[in-house]
């Protein structure tokens, strides 16, 4: 149970610098009210159902189908709508959920309000052939061919087949990430041609001026919200900032900085460990944008990011040249000092996920002894001299962890031995389930890192993760 540095971590009595908790408690109130506007807008639309003899109609078979996929029609759309809500980089839900839990939250309802559609589409059209099935055909094609906005809404289901059929994880394995990035706008294209049919047709959204007003301003929202925050906003702010490539330098094998600087930085509200969606003009591809992070904490003059060649965005990076011109998203992600909410911090991360967390050693506040940083990799360190340096001067606590992982349900190396993860974490930071824990790195190891985490007894609220993954 040894490591490149192997004594264990032992906090030193001095002060630490106090956490921000205003924030912490404001992402908290943002978190629940988010949630409990999602379940009250459900319950809005299920009243609507109620009132318009939804139970009522249960009492027959025929009306009954129609009646329940009206229910299922209802419900998908509304969750549609927070589908579109929670990837539109609204910034309180950026600040208060964090691009991670945003995402598995967006993969979730995304799945649940399509499968809803098809029922939707399955029990409307049963319901509609007096709940027979060898007239379902005929009545489905029917539907499509006389009811307004039905033909869009078949293209509109298209387009969302697709973007479901390569969110599936098999699928996403064999795609690559630009091409994946590519399909998942078709999402946006598929809610736009689903809109008219709703509401040139539906009952529930035409059926009194309450209803009609919430589905026109439900709509008007998502929609502003994507103009104002995925695509106004981040002109704006490239606009403002004229941002430019100012060097390229090589960290290891595959693995570039990219250094970036420009106008005004200093006005740029960007915290250290947090990330940005990049375009490089002037290249084949720059209109796929890549999301990589800070890999030094901003100093209001200029940015560095670290990539490592692994697709044909990140490939392309050591090819950049000084003055070519930058296009940004962000900063996004909840990696950073806004999470904290304890004196003591340790910053767990693997390979090129040390990436923010070198940018997080440098820029959050810390006594000495007081922050960790547990560095996994393979063959050679990424930024070892910019951690040396950390440690000499900030008194941050270095642990290298090399090596290849010595099983697939462990996230550590032959260095450990035949110690379990358990026992080598609480040996090289014994006070582990009293610090903000920072971790970032590939899926797989990241919940390897998690299960020990929580074994320690972390509180769950305590640890921030990121990870490389789509």
């Amino acid at each position: 149970m040894t490591a490149v540095q192997d004594a264990p971590v032992v906090p030193r009595p001095a002060p630490a610098p106090v956490p921000d908790f205003r924030r912490v408690r404001r992402d908290a109130v943002v978190r629940l009210v988010a949630l409990s506007l999602t379940w009250a807008s459900l319950l809005v639309v299920t009243y609507w159902w109620i009132a318009d003899r939804g139970l009522q109609d249960l009492a027959g078979w025929g009306s009954g189908l129609t009646s329940l996929g009206r229910l299922s029609g209802l419900v998908a759309s509304d969750l549609l709508l927070v589908q579109v809500l929670l990837m539109a980089r609204v910034p309180w839900l950026e600040a208060a959920f964090g691009q991670d839990r945003l995402a598995k939250q967006h993969r979730l309802v995304g799945f649940t309000s399509f499968n809803l559609m098809l029922v939707h589409i399955v029990l409307i059209t049963w319901g509609y052939a007096a709940g027979s099935l060898l007239a379902s055909p005929g009545e489905l094609w029917s539907l499509t061919t006389t009811s307004p906005g039905m033909l869009l809404a078949v293209a509109g289901t298209l387009c969302l087949f697709l973007v479901v059929g390569t969110s599936i994880r098999a699928a996403r394995k064999r795609l690559r990430y630009e091409s994946w990035h590519l399909m998942h706008l078709y999402a946006y294209l598929g809610v736009g041609l689903a809109l008219p049919h709703q509401l040139w047709t539906g009952q529930s959204f035409l059926g009194s001026t309450a209803a009609t007003v919430y589905w026109w301003s439900a709509w008007a929202a998502a929609a502003a919200a994507i103009l104002v925050w995925r695509v106004a906003l981040p002109l704006v702010r490239s606009a403002r900032h004229l941002l430019v490539v100012t060097a390229v330098v090589p960290e290891g094998d595959g693995v570039v900085s990219v250094h970036v600087a420009g106008r005004n930085l200093h006005r740029m509200r960007v915290e250290a460990g947090q990330f940005f969606t990049w375009r490089f003009l002037g290249r084949r591809g720059w209109t796929r944008a890549n999301p990589y992070s800070l890999s030094a904490a901003p100093d209001g003059r200029s940015l560095r990011i670290t990539i490592k060649a692994a697709g044909d965005g990140s490939a392309a990076a050591a090819g950049l040249h000084p003055g070519t011109r930058v296009l940004v998203e962000g900063p996004y992600g909840r990696l950073s000092p806004r999470s904290r909410s304890r004196h003591k911090v340790a910053l767990i991360g693997a390979g090129v996920g040390i990436t923010p967390l070198r940018a997080l050693a440098e820029g959050l506040e810390y006594a000495p002894g007081d922050a960790v940083l547990l560095q996994r990799y393979t063959d050679e360190p990424l930024f070892a001299d910019e951690l040396d340096r950390l440690h000499r001067d900030r008194g941050l606590a270095v642990l290298h962890l090399p090596g290849r992982r010595r099983s697939p349900d462990s996230w550590l190396g032959p260095h450990a031995g035949t110690a379990d993860d358990l026992s080598c974490l609480r040996y090289w930071v014994p006070d582990i389930a009293e610090r903000d824990v920072y971790l970032c790195g590939p899926a797989p190891w990241t919940e390897a890192v998690r299960r020990t985490l929580a074994a320690a007894g972390l509180p769950p609220e305590h640890l921030h993760v990121e990870t490389f993954q789509w």
